[in-house]
Formats: C-alpha cells, sequence, structure tokens
C-alpha cells in the first residue's frame, strides 16, 4: 500500500468472518461450564463484592465485570455467565483480527486467515477457557492495535482518542497493556515519526493516563502492591533466566503451525513497501523482549504476535488473490482442533492431565465442588462460629462461592493476596478450622494445639487426585487476629 492510498481500507468480509467466529464460539460454548469453576474466577468474583479502585493483584475492571456476571438472576448468572463474556471476548479478538488484515490492505482471503489464525492460536484459545483479566488483555491488545492503525490512516484527533480510551481502559484491567503501548510508540518514534508532530497521538495519552489515574492512585497510596506482585511472579518464573528457559511454551502458546504465518508477516512487514506498518515490527520486538527479561509469563506476548498472523496473511493473499490455499486451510484446521482439544474441556479430566506441562490450567477448574463438600463434612460438627482460615484466596473463594449451597455455615477468611488487605476477623482465634498445604510446624507458630484431621482428595472416576490440602483443628492461639495477621498476610 502506497502512502497515496493510505486512507483506503478494504470492506471487512462479514460473512467469511462471521462463520469463522461462529465456529470457535460454537467449540467454546458446547463445553464452557464442563469441568467447572476455574480458581480464580472465585477470586475475582470475591473481590468485585468489595469495589475498589485496585487490588493487590490487578486492577479493578475484571472483578467488576465478574461481579455484574454473578448478580445476574439465573438462569443468566454464574459461571455461565462468566464463560459468556469470555468467549465474547475470544470472538473479539477473531474479528479484530480481520479488521488488522483489513487495516493492512488484505481482502477477503487474507481477513479470512487472520481471523481463523486466532480462533486457533492455542494461547488465545486457552486463555478464553474461563474470564480473567488474561483474555480481556488480549481483547485490549488487539484493539489498541487495530486502533492505531486506523488513526494513523484516517489522521484524525478522533480516530487517536479512541486509541486512547482502549488503552486506558485497558490499564484497567492489567498493567501489561502499558507493555504494549511502550512498544507503538517507540515503532511511532522510529517508523512514523511525523505522526508525533501532530496533536492526536499526545491527546490519547493524556487520555489513557486520565482513565488509568484511578488505579495508580490506588497503587500509590497503598505502597505500589501491584509492582510487588509482578516482582513475585517474575520470581516465581524464575526471572529472566526462567522465562528463557520456558521460551518453547511461547512457541506453544502462539502456535507451532502458525509459526511460519508470523514469520511471512515479519518478511511482509519488513519489506520496503510497508514502511508505514513496520511500527508493528517494534510494537512485536518491544513485547517479547520485555516479558522476557522481566520474567513475565510466557502468555503474555501472545496477542501480540496476532498482529503478526495478520500481515502474514496479508502475505499469503498478495500469492492468492480469489482463493484460500488448501494448505493453509488444512494448517488452520488442525491448528483449530489441536488447541480445542488441547486447552478446553473437551477430553475426560484423566485425558486431558496428559496436557499439564502445556495447559497447567485446565484440570484446575475440576473437583471444587467435591472439595466443599469434604470441608462441610468435617466442619459441621464444630458450632458455626468457628471460623474457617484457608492458606490461600483459591480455597477460600471456593469455599464463599460454592459454600453457601452446600449449607456451609462457617466464616470464611485468608489471608493471601486481597484478603489481607480487607484484615483480620475481630477478637482471638480461639478454635478455628485451619486448610491448606501448611506445613504442621508453621501452624504451631500461631497455635499450640494443632490437630491434624483429614488430606482432601478429589475422586475422578476410579483414580484419587491427592490436592496437597490438609485440613487441621487449631486450638490454643499465641495472640488475637490482629497481632497474628501481619506474619500470616502472604502475598504471592
Amino acid at each position: 500500500m502506497s502512502s497515496s492510498t493510505v486512507a483506503f481500507r478494504p470492506a471487512l468480509s462479514r460473512l467469511p468472518v462471521a462463520i469463522v467466529a461462529a465456529t470457535a464460539a460454537a467449540a467454546h460454548l458446547t463445553v464452557a461450564t464442563r469441568y467447572g469453576w476455574f480458581p480464580d474466577e472465585f477470586y475475582y468474583v470475591i473481590c468485585g463484592r468489595h469495589p475498589a479502585w485496585g487490588y493487590v493483584d490487578q486492577p479493578p475492571l475484571v472483578p467488576l465485570l465478574a461481579r455484574a456476571a454473578t448478580t445476574l438472576p439465573p438462569p443468566f448468572g454464574g459461571l455461565l455467565m462468566l464463560r459468556l463474556f469470555a468467549i465474547a471476548a475470544h470472538v473479539g479478538c477473531i474479528v479484530l483480527a480481520a479488521v488488522l488484515a483489513a487495516e493492512f490492505g488484505g481482502r477477503r482471503v487474507a481477513q479470512v486467515i487472520g481471523a481463523a489464525t486466532v480462533a486457533s492460536s492455542p494461547g488465545l484459545v486457552a486463555a478464553s477457557s474461563f474470564f480473567g483479566t488474561t483474555v480481556i488483555d488480549q481483547l485490549i491488545w488487539l484493539a489498541v492495535i487495530v486502533l492505531v492503525a486506523r488513526a494513523l490512516r484516517l489522521a484524525t484527533t478522533p480516530a487517536w482518542l479512541l486509541v486512547g480510551a482502549a488503552a486506558g481502559v485497558g490499564l484497567e484491567n492489567k498493567q501489561t497493556a502499558a507493555v504494549l503501548l511502550v512498544g507503538v510508540a517507540a515503532g511511532l518514534v522510529m517508523f512514523r515519526r511525523e505522526v508525533l508532530r501532530t496533536r492526536g497521538p499526545w491527546l490519547a495519552a493524556g487520555l489513557a493516563i486520565l482513565l488509568a489515574a484511578p488505579n495508580l492512585v490506588w497503587n500509590a497510596t497503598h505502597g505500589w502492591p501491584n509492582l510487588q506482585f509482578a516482582q513475585r511472579v517474575s520470581q516465581y518464573t524464575g526471572g529472566p533466566l526462567g522465562s528463557l528457559t520456558q521460551l518453547p511454551l511461547v512457541a506453544v502458546y502462539i502456535g507451532p503451525l502458525l509459526i511460519v504465518l508470523a514469520a511471512l508477516g515479519i518478511r511482509w512487514l519488513s519489506s520496503p513497501t510497508q514502511r508505514e506498518h513496520r511500527w508493528v515490527l517494534s510494537m512485536v520486538a518491544v513485547a517479547f523482549v520485555v516479558f522476557t527479561a522481566t520474567g513475565g509469563r510466557p502468555y503474555y506476548s501472545v496477542p501480540a504476535f496476532a498482529a503478526l498472523f495478520a500481515a502474514g496473511a496479508v502475505r499469503v493473499e498478495s500469492a492468492h488473490t480469489n482463493r484460500l490455499p488448501k494448505r493453509w486451510t488444512a494448517t488452520l484446521a488442525v491448528s483449530f482442533v489441536g488447541a480445542v482439544l488441547a486447552f478446553l474441556p473437551v477430553l475426560p479430566v484423566s485425558a486431558a492431565s496428559v496436557f499439564r506441562p502445556v495447559n497447567p490450567y485446565l484440570t484446575q477448574s475440576y473437583g471444587w465442588p467435591q472439595f466443599t463438600k469434604q470441608v462441610v463434612s468435617v466442619s459441621s460438627s464444630l458450632p458455626a462460629h468457628v471460623p474457617i482460615f484457608t492458606g490461600y484466596y483459591i480455597e477460600a473463594g471456593a469455599l464463599t462461592i460454592l459454600g453457601p449451597a452446600a449449607d456451609l455455615r462457617h466464616p470464611v477468611y485468608s489471608a493471601h493476596n486481597q484478603y489481607a488487605l480487607w484484615g483480620p476477623p475481630k477478637g482471638r482465634p480461639d478454635t478455628v478450622l485451619c486448610l491448606g498445604d501448611f506445613p504442621i510446624d508453621y501452624l504451631r507458630d500461631y497455635w499450640s494445639e494443632v490437630t491434624t484431621l483429614a488430606p482432601i482428595n478429589i475422586r475422578n472416576g476410579d483414580k484419587i487426585w491427592e490436592t496437597g490440602i490438609t485440613m487441621y483443628l487449631c486450638r490454643q492461639p499465641r495472640g488475637t487476629w490482629a497481632e497474628m495477621w501481619p506474619s500470616l498476610s502472604h502475598f504471592n
């Protein structure tokens, strides 16, 4: 595309793109609630019940959306609505990939390939198997990239303000959006510097900062817990060295069969005729380098590669103008089927566990009703005022959300992440049912009498899975809740 045609964008091929999006949505909807709640979904709902401009481990957008999803009346509210939100975000990514291909000058074939690639990329499919910050982050990334391409084409202030609005919303979802904005800025400085002499990008930046300001103020007044949490994530992944060892996982999440298309996208964007779009290469490079250097999780940079998919789709179309090449049809079909089988709850749980090395999250959605029933069976013999104290927000969330339907009568507390900031219960923990992966000596630092009651195991057919969670009855505390709370609190 030459500069003389920069204002032109091919029309969106609505029907074929809609078919791709509908196929993906149908696959997700068929198994949307098959296993059950993902642990983080419990946490998002509970955080949403405590409205704030920020939380220890995330900005406020997703908790507020989760709360909205679960306050709707049955049968619309609850887990199904959360999953519908996730599927809608994924469908949005699919459509935006087609729109981005159009912004690059791609017509029907390129748009269909771009949409189908996002629909079959394992990292994008996996993130949409449950509701959370990651699937919304992916939607935000693609929206911002599309809007930047559109603003560069139209060269109008309103177009840039849409970029700022999307970026600001993204920063209220997950701080990884800041890496996207740095990458876009680097690309503009390197390849579209003339745009920075107009007011549009600067107004967009100001609007994004304005929308992000409430969460920034919350972080500043609470000691920047989001930065501390990001450091813990980096430590958990092993820092830069750990990220380097996980590079094969990045390839898995992008899609082993789709890497060729990303490479074609790099080649197309690097060609002399595509300098106006070359800012995308800088954006992808910044995302990949920053997330690797800071020890980010291997799926953080996946939405950046969707831009390369769109560019690669235009490159493929240039050689096959009127029809989708059979080779790419087969490649996309195989990738889609593989991603669905490995990253959606399609297979029996025992079979899905085979994919834990590349997808450890899927099977974590299984067994929470069993977990809750086992806790209720033990706690039912205790007076209703005896609290349950859990090691992590995961167990506390499951008991809070699923407990009422299982006749759980006990208050539930934790000192993990945001629970720690909500503060301790009143009084003394004279008798407490503790459950988690606590070492018994750890509990004895807080209670003189600690009795092991039972481990919690999940049955799957004839197999029993050990959860590593044990229930303890703790008596004779060594202080009040308020005195013990600072050392009980932990953020990871």
